[in-house]
């Protein structure tokens, strides 16, 4: 008789679990050709990796992996990518390079600092920016100039960008020029682009909070490695 563990696992799910990247992610991957099972290159993503079988993503033996997760609290003036060719400072010279094969989740732009999360957990990157999930993200902002109160509506019920409709969950003021935005969209530069549309200048940006997640003793620059509740606070909206 087959049981399920006789029909392995999907073959997205197999290389998710190794931390090549989310699930969706990795669909376009094995479109694309970068995968082999036994030394076929594999296309079909109904495809499955069964006990024994010999998985390569771009030419390279790939293995499951218990995952790791840190969070980085970046500072300005460094850029997430692993390799810049403008030669700006990447978050990876932040870390040991034992964590260089980790992917960060969602962007800081160059100027931004805060909370970032780099993982090698494919599940937990598709929890993380996965439209459905709605994973709430926390911004200090300060503006150039004090703020309108009466274009406050403007940024909860939308904002056109090129991508689409973009819109904080909630807007709490500390003063004119200083206030906290909750996001669960990750538009590209999306805070600092709302605001130019309504004629201010974002002067400051940090992310202070990811789901549940908040980390005040982290120092600008340095790295915590999550436990399981940290990793399922940081996936999980406050009640």
């Amino acid at each position: 008789m087959t049981t399920p563990a006789d029909k392995g696992v999907r073959l997205n799910r197999y290389l998710a679990s190794c931390g090549v990247s989310s699930r969706r992610a990795c669909d376009d991957l094995i479109r694309e050709g970068h995968v082999e099972i036994n030394g076929k290159i594999i296309t079909d993503l109904s495809s499955r990796v069964l006990p024994g079988d010999h998985v390569k993503f771009d030419g390279k033996i790939i293995r499951e992996q218990s995952p790791l997760t840190l969070v980085l609290n970046k500072p300005r003036k460094f850029i997430c990518t692993k390799d810049d060719p403008q030669g700006r400072e990447t978050i990876f010279e932040l870390l040991p390079k034992k964590f260089s094969t980790l992917n960060y989740v969602g962007r800081l732009d160059y100027e931004s600092s805060g909370l970032i999360l780099m993982t090698s957990s494919g599940d937990l990157i598709e929890k993380l920016t996965h439209p459905r999930f709605h994973v709430e993200k926390e911004y200090a902002v300060h503006l150039d100039h004090p703020f309108d109160p009466e274009l406050t509506p403007k940024l909860l019920e939308g904002i056109h960008l090129a991508e689409g409709l973009a819109k904080a969950e909630s807007v709490k003021f500390e003063t004119k020029r200083r206030l906290s935005m909750v996001l669960t969209q990750g538009y590209n530069r999306q805070i600092r682009r709302m605001f130019s549309k309504l004629g201010y200048k974002v002067k400051s940006l940090e992310r202070v909070r990811i789901g549940q997640l908040t980390m005040p003793a982290l120092s600008t620059g340095e790295y915590h490695i999550l436990n399981h509740r940290e990793i399922e606070a940081a996936s999980t909206n406050p009640r």
